[in-house]
């Protein structure tokens, strides 16, 4: 079995990959820290894992991780893996998956983003497993990437039009579940101003959008005519992108089913949905479920993703890419529809 470490275990991403885990047939989760929690019972704070982890959440002890992990997740906010990250990597075969955004971009970007100085830069594999094979070729990576929720969805919507060179501009509208920003209550989540209600946010400057535009980027060099605005609405879970794409030629649905049909073949969590994508198919699962259209008056192209924020936006994504690099079966203990 994979011995895992989850660093920062007491949020919705570390509930998330102590769940997925507790079925995962070739991994198991050994250590889950959280400061505010230690010594206190996992299942005391995620009352759904009762009879599932019988772990005690610790203080992070990074030499006790070495020790005893194959895998360590860093679930924890950004500018606090870059603490641990060096220490854990040193002196040991641990690999990282990286859940914060503390290794998604170039250095000097994520400072200019995230207004911080970078305190221990480390080259990265920016994992959407999808759209970055060198993943699959490379399993000797010790540091992952894993993206943010928002990328994720967005990349997948524009990721096959990107490669074939057919963006002109693109706008990505995204409506995200509540989890999408932590545990820590706050005045978007309140439920009296929330309920019934859709608030936009950071119209214009979302930190987010720094990772699309190097993903879309690197799919049809020197675009970044990229724009991204986000909007909370009422539920717990999901992400619903609509990616506005005005493309460099007039293309008609089928074209641009077929190209997509063939861009994700062989990606598992990939699929298209009867007509249009729908939060409630895709709620608990690792799955990407995408619909398109194309606007017969115009070169543009509809293109809509829907997926669980916390599962392929995060935990099931994370848990994906610790497949690929350990070598198991992609799907492997996340092979499961759903919720509806």
């Amino acid at each position: 079995m994979i011995k895992i470490g989850i660093v920062g275990a007491s949020g919705y991403t570390g509930e998330e990959l102590l769940r997925l885990l507790a079925n995962h047939p070739s991994a198991e989760a050994v250590v889950a820290t959280a400061r505010a929690a230690a010594g206190k019972k996992v299942s005391s704070i995620h009352e759904n894992l009762k009879g599932l982890c019988d772990l005690t959440f610790e203080e992070p002890d990074y030499e006790k991780i070495k020790k005893e992990c194959d895998i360590v997740f860093m679930a924890v906010p950004h500018g606090t893996a870059m603490d641990a990250v060096p220490e854990i990597l040193k002196d040991s075969k641990c690999k990282i998956i990286d859940l914060s955004a503390d290794y998604r971009l170039k250095t000097d970007v994520f400072e200019e983003v995230y207004g911080m100085k970078h305190k221990a830069p480390i080259d990265a594999v920016y994992a959407i497993p999808e759209v970055h094979p060198e993943v699959n070729k490379n399993l000797k990576d010790r540091l992952i990437a894993n993206p943010g929720c928002f990328p994720t969805g967005a990349t997948l919507a524009a990721a096959p039009l990107a490669a074939a060179g057919l963006l002109k501009s693109v706008i990505f509208d995204s409506k995200t579940g509540v989890t999408g920003a932590g545990n820590t209550p706050s005045a978007t989540s309140h439920y009296p101003n929330l309920a019934e209600n859709i608030i936009p946010y950071k119209l214009t400057a979302h930190r987010h959008l720094a990772e699309m535009v190097q993903e879309v980027s690197r799919l049809q060099p020197g675009f970044e005519n990229v724009s991204f605005t986000p909007h909370v609405i009422p539920v717990s879970r999901g992400i619903l992108t609509t990616a506005h794409i005005e493309t460099t030629e007039k293309l008609t649905t089928a074209d641009v089913k077929k190209m997509y049909e063939d861009y994700y073949d062989g990606k598992p969590f990939v699929q298209f949905a009867e007509s249009v994508p729908s939060l409630a198919n895709v709620r608990g699962s690792n799955f990407c479920h995408i619909g398109m259209e194309a606007d017969a008056r115009n070169n543009r192209v509809v293109v809509l993703s829907a997926i669980d924020n916390l599962v392929k936006g995060a935990s099931g994504q994370a848990i994906q890419n610790m497949n690929i690099i350990c070598g198991l079966k992609e799907t492997e203990g996340l092979w499961f529809p759903g919720l509806i």
